[in-house]
Formats: C-alpha cells, sequence, structure tokens
C-alpha cells in the first residue's frame, strides 16, 4: 500500500510550490510586515476584495486539508475532541482548533498570524457559522464581518438577491475592511483585479474542459485538486494566476496534441480503460494511496463536483469588471455547494453524457454534509438518467480513522469488475450489429 516513489513534477506544479512558499512566508512575517490578515472561506469567498486593500487571506479549511496531506490531523483532532468537540463535527473543524492549539504551524514550518478580521462568507455550508462562532472565541475582540449569502433554493439568482449582497458588502464588509486595513475602498483597484480573475477563469475552463478529448490529457479530480488551487484561494485576481493557469494550459495542450494521458505521482498514465465522472470531496490523509487505487486499473476521472466547490465556471460565470460588487455576489450564490440538488443533478448528468463517463462514483465524507447531504438520491438519478454504472464509498475529510484502504480498494475492485463486464458487453453488441 506504501508508496515510495518520488512524485513527478511538471513546470506549472513547480511554479504553483513557488506561489504556495511566497504565500506562507509573507503570512508567516505579517506581524513584522504590518499586513493585515483576514480569516475566510473557499466557497464564496471575496478573495480579489481582500487583496485590493493590500490584506493577506487565510483559508482554515485549506489549513486543515494540508495538515491532512501531511499525516498530522489526526492528532489535532484528537486534541480537539479532548476539550469538547464531538466526534460527528466536521473534521476539517477540528484539524483547524487542534492546530491553533499546537502553535498554529503552516506548510513551510512558519506560525500562521493570527487574524485581524474574521469574513465569514457563508456559502451553502451551517458549520461555517458554528466555526467562526469558536474562531470568535479563540480570538477574542477580533472583529467579525458576515456575508450572508442566499442559498438557490429554485435554482435562480434574482436580481433581489444580488441588491442584497451588494447592501451587505457595502455597509458591513466593506466599513470593516476599511478599518482593519488603513485604507479606502478602491473599486477601480477591484475592477483590475476581477479583469485578471476572468482571464484565469476562462484558462480553468478550457483546462477542465480538455477531458472531453479521448484520451483525456488531464485527471480533473486528483489532479484537479492541484489545478483548482490558486484560482479557489489567494491568488485569483493577480498576475501570477493568469501567469500560471497560462502555463498549465499550455501544457494541456501539448499533452492533447500528442495524444498524452494525465501525469500521475508516478509517471504518465499509459492506459485509459475507464471515464468515471465523481462526486464529493476526496480524503487528504491518504491522497496518494487513494489516487494510486484508480490509476493502476487505468481509470480516469473526466469530471467531478469537488472542483466546482469554489466556483462552476463551465456553466458560464466570469468575473465582470464593469460591475465589480455584483459579480462578487453571483460569485457567491453560484458555487457548487450553494447550488441546489435538482441543479447539481443536472450538472452531474451533463458530465456524464458530455464527458463519455462510464461510470458515476459517490465518495461520501462522513463529516461533510454540505456536500453528503442528498447524495444517495443524486447516485439514483445519474443511474435512471444516464444508464451507467454507479458507486458508493465513504471516506472522510482529513481523519484518518475513517479511511479504510482494504475497504475501499474492495469496493473499488468490485465496481472496476462491473464497468469491465459491461464494456464487454456492449463491445459484443456493437459487434453483432
Amino acid at each position: 500500500m506504501a508508496n515510495t516513489k518520488e512524485a513527478i513534477k511538471e513546470k506549472s506544479m513547480l511554479i504553483q510550490k513557488d506561489m504556495l512558499a511566497k504565500q506562507f512566508h509573507e503570512l508567516g512575517t505579517a506581524k513584522e510586515t504590518g499586513k493585515k490578515v483576514v480569516y475566510t472561506f473557499v466557497p464564496g469567498n471575496l478573495t480579489e476584495l481582500i487583496l485590493s486593500f493590500d490584506m493577506l487571506p487565510v483559508y482554515p479549511e485549506i489549513n486543515a486539508l494540508q495538515n491532512g496531506m501531511r499525516k498530522k490531523s489526526g492528532d489535532y483532532i484528537k486534541d480537539a475532541e479532548k476539550i469538547g468537540y464531538s466526534e460527528d463535527v466536521c473534521t476539517y473543524v477540528k484539524c483547524d482548533i487542534g492546530a491553533m492549539l499546537n502553535g498554529n504551524i503552516g506548510p513551510t514550518g512558519e506560525k500562521l498570524p493570527s487574524p485581524d478580521l474574521l469574513l465569514l462568507s457563508y456559502t451553502g455550508c451551517f458549520t461555517f457559522l458554528k466555526w467562526f462562532e469558536n474562531l470568535e472565541r479563540l480570538y477574542p475582540g477580533v472583529p467579525v464581518a458576515m456575508l450572508h449569502t442566499p442559498y438557490q433554493e429554485d435554482g435562480k439568482i434574482s436580481a433581489e438577491q444580488v441588491t442584497y449582497m451588494v447592501k451587505q458588502m457595502r455597509e458591513e464588509v466593506i466599513p470593516k475592511m476599511e478599518k482593519v486595513s488603513g485604507r479606502k475602498y478602491d473599486e477601480k483597484r477591484l475592477s483590475a483585479m476581477l479583469a485578471k480573475s476572468a482571464k484565469s477563469e476562462d484558462l480553468l475552463v478550457k483546462i477542465l474542459e480538455s477531458a472531453k478529448q479521448v484520451p483525456t490529457p488531464i485527471d480533473a479530480y486528483f489532479a484537479g485538486v492541484y489545478y483548482i488551487g490558486p484560482i479557489f484561494t489567494a491568488f485569483r485576481g493577480t498576475d501570477e494566476a493568469v501567469n500560471y493557469y497560462s502555463e498549465l494550459w499550455s501544457e494541456v495542450q501539448q499533452r492533447m496534441a500528442l495524444g498524452l494521458g494525465p501525469v500521475t505521482p508516478e509517471g504518465e498514465m499509459q492506459e485509459q480503460k475507464f471515464r468515471l465522472v465523481v462526486e464529493g470531496p476526496p480524503n487528504w490523509t491518504n491522497f496518494r494511496e487513494f489516487w494510486k487505487i484508480f490509476y493502476d486499473v487505468g481509470a480516469v476521472i473526466v469530471a467531478s463536483s469537488y472542483t466546482k466547490v469554489g466556483g462552476v465556471y463551465d456553466m458560464g460565470f466570469r468575473h465582470d469588471p464593469s460591475e465589480p460588487l455584483e459579480t462578487l455576489a453571483k460569485y457567491c450564490m453560484g458555487c457548487y455547494t450553494n447550488m441546489n440538488l435538482p441543479q447539481r443533478v443536472n450538472l452531474l448528468a451533463d458530465y456524464v453524457k458530455e464527458y463519455k463517463a462510464d461510470g458515476f462514483l459517490i465518495n461520501s465524507i462522513k463529516s461533510c454534509n454540505s456536500f453528503s447531504a442528498g447524495q444517495l438520491m443524486i447516485m439514483r438519478e445519474i443511474e435512471q438518467r444516464c444508464g451507467v454504472p454507479v458507486g458508493f464509498i465513504e471516506s472522510d475529510l482529513v481523519d484518518p480513522r475513517y479511511f479504510s484502504y482494504a475497504n475501499i480498494k474492495n469496493r473499488l475492485e468490485s465496481y472496476f469488475q462491473m464497468l469491465g463486464q459491461r464494456k464487454i458487453i456492449l463491445g459484443s453488441e456493437v459487434a453483432a450489429t
């Protein structure tokens, strides 16, 4: 099960590594340099607005998943449970709290700074509200700005909802940012950043839609989580993000031209037997082992819902610099976790058809209600609408106690056998006609 091979690195991955190292160094030295720090969340974030005030964003759930990949989350979660957090609480929350109890050390080994502002951009996940209540207690006296995002109950974003959110930004969020940063709101600067966001979003959509090609040059789930990193976090609206996605798109185009498959941690995938659409986040504590189960049998993920958690750009949305606050409002409301279940089913069914998927798989996360609620219904609907085999596995975000390698591998092997048998049957039927 253990994998000791050194992961293969492309140029774009090295660029992203340097971007992240610079970001966490800036955070590690923020108190010395006088930079103000904003704690916020990935879905529906206001990254461009934060950066326009020259403040630095910190994303607690990103810190948690990085600690999961570094094999530190298990101990952090236990420390949080020792002070009263239930086993059923989101493990991102417990990992984050446990990390804070242990010095809040970032991936570069530097201490993450305490926040100067807590920006709660609530988007489709009720846990965010309770999470920030705990952060407020951990950092007494730090101001809290609340941005409430209306849920897409009927699958539409209305003009009234946009007005409601813009009003919150103007009256609640921006005044607190001005006070904390000591800067005035600069709409022209924000608009310039949003124009760069749109460029990055255009490139990301091209990259993800390259998986419609057979063979696909990318894996849109395991590799996809790296692709979405800069645009969903601290770099959207920056030159660095545009440069990163330009390089990545260039690499993908080259792979398409040569007919090459995705790059895995152990090198290029040689054979693509199965094309899958996956719903739900990945497991982070055993990320490489989890991925290896797939590429060892030639299973490649051509589309996933998780890579839309910070924006469903392939449905057409782009940040619009001509209406900066209005476009931020629409962005927040359009994230995957703020979509209703019929919208999610329609999106996933379209992926199965448009990306020529052989099957649909759900990774159900024990402690993530915003994803897991409704997944059995989604699975039944996809099976009925698309006529493809469906699979269901269970794990967790960053709690290693809920990742059973043997159980998941056995379930996936059975599922892949089913997909293989179906391909043989379909091939026989085609040959007979």
